[in-house]
């Protein structure tokens, strides 16, 4: 800022001058500030006394909520359980009617229920194949499809057992014991030898009770 006049100088001194003041003023003010603080913590000190740090607390780690173990031993009962309830002992050949197909029907089931099944009056709603399977393992997939079966409120279902063509002397062992199986289950109200174009001699198509 350059002075053109005597006025213009003295203009600038009082305005230096005035600067100089206030910022004296200000570091003053700062300074008083900083000792009014360090009273304060002095004051709390001496009021407060000795201290002694808390000792921390050791944290416990919260871990994540496991899984839902797998009751292993409870499948294993209900397998169990399934196995025994379809017996291969039980004798059905009095039970089966005696045509061609040797169908079944519960007491109090009309022949015309069998003809329908025949017709195909009820739609398949789900079907479990068994052919080639074990006596053991067609028992427990039986079991288990009958279980669903019921449980979800199906009425038609087909189980193909096969015709027993890979069995020694070609006979179809394991339709007389899906038969048995059948036939112990009061669900299953009735069942027929499927129609060719649904397996034939190697399915049944069975009628299951309703809700």
């Amino acid at each position: 800022m350059k002075a053109r006049s005597l006025q213009d100088l003295e203009a600038l001194k009082r305005t230096l001058s005035e600067r100089a003041v206030m910022e004296e003023k200000k570091r003053k003010e700062q300074a008083e500030l900083a000792q009014r603080r360090l009273a304060e913590q002095d004051l709390f000190k001496r009021a407060v006394g000795a201290v002694k740090p808390i000792p921390a607390k050791p944290r416990v780690s919260l871990q994540s909520e496991p899984s839902p173990p797998i009751a292993i031993q409870q499948i294993k009962d209900d397998q169990s359980a399934l196995r025994e309830s379809l017996s291969d002992e039980f004798d059905v050949a009095s039970l089966l009617d005696t045509d061609d197909a040797l169908s079944f029907r519960r007491p109090g089931i009309g022949t015309d229920i069998t003809k329908k099944l025949r017709k195909g009056d009820w739609s398949v709603q789900a079907q479990v194949d068994l052919h080639g399977l074990r006596r053991e393992q067609a028992r427990e997939h039986l079991s288990a499809f009958l279980k669903d079966s019921i449980k979800n409120g199906l009425r038609c279902i087909r189980v193909i057992h096969g015709k027993g063509l890979g069995s020694p002397g070609k006979t179809p062992v394991l339709k007389a014991k899906v038969q048995s199986w059948l036939v112990q289950k009061d669900e299953i109200l009735a069942f027929v030898q499927a129609k060719p174009t649904q397996g034939g001699a190697g399915a049944l198509i069975v009628l299951l009770k309703g809700r």
